[in-house]
């Protein structure tokens, strides 16, 4: 590996092809990274510059997103389709060119148009510049682990079912891990990931949730997870017996081969503390002790109840950032412009849907349209009528959030509104559940930025009493937070990276739905505070 003084250029090519891939005793057509699901690791050095040729051979429109790369300055590398690019059409190539820079962890990719991030996806691992040791015990050896969904159907014949009959698709026929089921499923015999340890070695697990649309749980019977960092950020390492990880996330813990030499189940299965329903079927994978023989029957770990409310507020309380002199959480302590975003879910009539009604979902009243242009293009040539940029600040009606279930419909308007911020400001932003047809907890992640999450509580956001409160010291620093079912999170960041940033719920139910909005981060006065000229083989609408 390079030194930090010269490093390296790293180059990947991932052709968008359909593969024939066979779970629960079912084949289908998928669409794969080089024929394989999961796709592809990214490995690279922090410092490292990457570029990652997508040559596209399926019938789909493709764009790729490197989920939590923080792409300064860099937009035309992000990926969001029609946000900071046109989609690649089939037959096209694009090539997406960033560097790594100040960041060292778990992050992953993923497909970021219709529903195909469904097979899609794969882990960025990155490593800390040569020399510089992880702030916690070296592993022996290093797993990725992708927690994702199965569907036996064909995912974008279920999406588009769902948006004619106006209601959720069928939710997922199995979870899976590193894109099998596991010996609970039917056909199980190849679809059962196994993992080999030593005993008396420790071992570093980099989890990521890949999955469309839900939370998980992850335990391995009998061993303890020391986690020890969340989205590319190092925590203060504290053990559990299980993690919660939303769509969007990962999380890497240490595991400690000390038990007595067997084999040990790796579960993963839905969190889901609303009225709602969900894939509740577990998935589970193997972690084998060297030399034990494949017939003895591996032990089932205790996971968390689904509806588990008390672990899921428990287990995020206790991430916090490391904080060390090498590590510090750089906190803003002051705020320039206060959000507040409600969350709703609603119906619109739908003449054509089942029930006459369609479902939709909002940010202060508004459900967000795609446009047809990128906006980041629109935003740089100054191309007009493609997004207004008066996003409301507040909802346009306070109301009680979390009170009885409201059905009323609020005349949810639809728009592509987006909200302008001056560069380098300090942005706090509260997102508030609302029973607006139910609530549920929400997974929301900010493209081009970490954020500091400094509050949450269970309730309506009270801005008498609530800030009082914040962790302005060690919170967690992330990409992807879950709004608490019922609840509230607040959000600090520094708008220092100019360009269109999308916003979104990581449910990609809900992101269909219009749960989305996008901020425009002015250029600054510096000539290195504005975005970069686009790439020569930007795709085009």
């Amino acid at each position: 590996m390079s030194s930090s003084s010269e490093a390296a250029i790293k180059k990947y090519q991932f052709d968008v092809q359909v593969a024939n891939v066979s779970r629960l005793c079912h084949a289908k057509p998928i669409v794969t990274i080089n024929g394989r699901f999961p796709g592809p690791t990214i490995y690279a050095r922090e410092g490292d510059r990457v570029l990652i040729n997508v040559t596209n051979h399926a019938q789909y429109n493709m764009s790729i997103h490197w989920h939590g790369l923080k792409q300064y300055r860099n937009g035309w590398a992000d990926g969001p389709a029609y946000i900071t690019q046109c989609p690649i059409q089939s037959g096209r190539s694009y090539t997406y060119d960033f560097n790594v820079t100040g960041q060292r962890g778990t992050l992953w990719w993923h497909a970021h148009i219709l529903w195909l991030r469904a097979t899609v996806y794969g882990a960025i691992v990155i490593m800390p510049t040569s020399g510089t040791p992880f702030p916690f015990p070296q592993p022996d050896r290093e797993f990725e682990i992708l927690l994702g969904e199965w569907w036996n159907n064909d995912v974008e014949d279920i999406e588009n079912q769902g948006n004619k009959m106006g209601l959720p698709p069928n939710m997922s026929d199995a979870h899976t891990i590193n894109g099998k089921p596991g010996p609970l499923f039917p056909c199980p015999e190849k679809h059962t990931f196994a993992m080999e340890v030593e005993q008396g070695k420790t071992y570093l697990l980099r989890i990521i949730n890949a999955a469309l649309n839900d939370e998980l749980f992850f335990a391995i019977a009998g061993h303890t997870l020391t986690v020890v960092e969340v989205d590319a950020v190092y925590t203060k390492p504290f053990t559990t017996q299980a993690i919660l990880i939303a769509p969007g996330q990962t999380t890497n813990v240490l595991v400690q081969a000390n038990q007595v030499a067997g084999r040990y189940f790796m579960a993963t299965k839905a969190f889901m503390d609303a009225p709602i329903p969900v894939d509740n079927k577990t998935a589970t994978a193997i972690l084998q002790y060297k030399g034990i023989p494949n017939t003895i029957l591996p032990i089932l770990p205790q996971l968390p109840a689904s509806n588990d409310t008390r672990f899921a507020l428990s287990y995020n309380n206790k991430l916090r950032s490391l904080n060390s002199a090498q590590y510090p959480a750089n906190v803003p302590l002051t705020v320039d412009r206060n959000l507040f975003y409600t969350i709703g879910l609603g119906q619109n009539s739908c003449s054509t849907c089942l029930n006459g009604t369609r479902l939709l979902a909002s940010l202060n009243n508004v459900s967000f349209v795609m446009p047809q242009t990128a906006l980041l293009q629109a935003h740089y040539f100054n191309i007009k009528g493609v997004f207004r940029t008066d996003f409301p600040d507040h909802p346009p009606t306070p109301f009680n959030y979390t009170g009885a279930p409201l059905t009323a419909n609020l005349a949810t308007l639809t728009g592509t509104r987006v909200s302008k911020i001056a560069f380098n400001s300090i942005v706090e932003l509260v997102l508030q559940d609302t029973n607006l047809l139910s609530v549920e907890s929400h997974p929301f992640h900010l493209h081009g930025y970490n954020f500091f999450v400094v509050g949450t509580g269970v309730g309506n956001f009270d801005p008498a009493k609530d800030p009082a409160k914040y962790n302005l010291v060690d919170p967690i620093e992330r990409n992807t937070v879950g709004v608490p079912t019922s609840g509230w999170t607040a959000i600090r960041f520094r708008a220092d990276n100019p360009g269109v940033w999308f916003m979104h719920c990581h449910l990609e139910l809900h992101t269909g739905w219009g749960l989305k909005t996008a901020f425009v981060v002015e250029n600054g006065p510096g000539q290195d505070q504005s975005v970069r000229p686009p790439p020569k083989n930007l795709p085009t609408c």
